[in-house]
């Protein structure tokens, strides 16, 4: 199996997820990932430091979904009356369970500003590093969107309808590395 094809297959699914908490949309996730790997074929053989394609891949998902962003604004792709099916209904929000997959949607609706870096750290595991040199911000902007947007995060849980949970446990990764290792 070639490099290309080790690439692929390590990180596609890590790329489609941080893609899809950025766009929001499974078919453009999944075109900033096809775009991302495309960008690679042609320029990955620039990298001189083959152990920065992980860092390298993630960034570049990340420039094309701001590029995408800028673009869509200039020129919207589509009417609202061609999406209105996918816009969720008042009774869907009624049923939902305070959980991990709660947390991700509320993830979902923070500012992408603080959206991406807490979605590298929790869901994807990134170090403070890898997610400066992926959004190309420094260290201490990285630290400091994550503890506000971990703080938008529980605020946005605390004002959950009355049947969700009245306490929030925050998580740490590290914990369930310590009790399963």
């Amino acid at each position: 199996m070639d490099e290309f094809e080790e690439l692929v297959d390590q990180y596609y699914q890590a790329l489609y997820r941080f893609g899809f908490s950025l766009a929001k949309n499974p078919d453009r996730a999944a075109d900033l990932v096809q775009q991302t790997f495309v960008i690679w074929a042609q320029k990955g053989h620039q990298l001189k430091d083959r152990t920065k394609a992980k860092t390298w891949l993630f960034t570049t998902l990340y420039r094309e979904h701001l590029g995408n962003a800028r673009r869509s604004q200039r020129h919207p792709e589509m009417e609202i009356g061609e999406v209105e099916h996918e816009i969720p209904g008042e009774e869907d929000q009624t049923d939902r369970k305070m959980d991990a997959q709660r947390a991700v949607a509320l993830l979902g609706q923070l500012d992408e500003t603080f959206r991406a870096p807490l979605t590298l750290f929790y869901l994807q595991q990134h170090s403070y590093k890898e997610i400066a040199e992926i959004l190309d911000v420094p260290i201490g902007t990285v630290m400091s969107r994550i503890s506000r947007g971990k703080e938008q995060l529980r605020k946005k849980m605390q004002t959950e309808p009355a049947s969700a949970p009245t306490r929030i446990v925050e998580f740490q990764p590290d914990t369930l590395k310590n009790q399963n290792g």
